[in-house]
């Protein structure tokens, strides 16, 4: 699949595109895939790569959900898919290893979402910009001397950089919308109680933090 073909589809369309048969998901996969590697040493917006559990999940059969097929990436804080890492941006979890999925990113899955890998929060995401010391700073793609924002800074870069057509994102007080003011995106976050963080937490912030794809 040619880099143009790809980049120009949303995630529904590009659903749509798999689903009647057009191009098949493998393919689509490794256009993401191809176009991450030509671009994140630059941006820095992926923490961690999983290509070959991508590769895995394809090969084996995705659920037919509405999204199948579409390469997307888990921001990096708090939300964990077992067997892979969940640092939130701190050296002080540079080694944790999740043993289960969350709630939204088993969601995710029945949605029939290709998980390549986690996009960079700052630590704990408490910072407007994403620049954890544990990975260095995420830059924006339109201008590496420029800021993504944040905390979702690494889902905003890896979106306009042309990676994944949308990525998970979380918002307690501009999460989401600083980064996709910054990097010219449309961001949403969802009221209050929607996106479930089970079974790890009830409610963060009293309620304030959301989290979208």
């Amino acid at each position: 699949m040619r880099f143009d073909e790809y980049r120009r589809q949303d995630a529904t369309a590009l659903a749509n595109s798999i689903a009647k048969k057009e191009v098949s998901a493998k393919e689509v996969l490794e256009a993401a895939i191809t176009r991450a590697e030509q671009v994140n040493p630059a941006i820095n917006a992926i923490v961690h790569k999983q290509y070959d559990r991508a590769r895995s999940a394809v090969a084996q059969g995705l659920p037919s959900g509405p999204l199948n097929g579409v390469p997307f990436f888990v921001k990096d804080l708090g939300f964990f898919e077992n067997g892979e890492p969940a640092t939130l941006g701190s050296s002080l979890f540079k080694d944790f290893v999740a043993d289960h999925d969350s709630a939204y990113v088993a969601r995710c899955k029945r949605a029939g979402l290709v998980i390549m890998g986690r996009s960079s929060s700052p630590e704990f995401g408490l910072n407007p910009n994403t620049e954890p010391r544990l990975y260095g700073s995420c830059r924006n793609p339109w201008n590496l001397e420029h800021s993504a924002g944040g905390s979702s800074g690494g889902a905003a870069a890896a979106v306009i950089a042309g990676i994944v057509p949308a990525a998970h994102a979380t918002d307690g007080g501009g999460s989401i919308r600083i980064p996709a003011a910054q990097c010219g995106l449309f961001g949403l976050k969802p009221s209050r109680g929607r996106i479930s963080l089970s079974p790890d937490a009830g409610e963060g912030w009293g309620g304030f933090p959301s989290a979208t794809s």
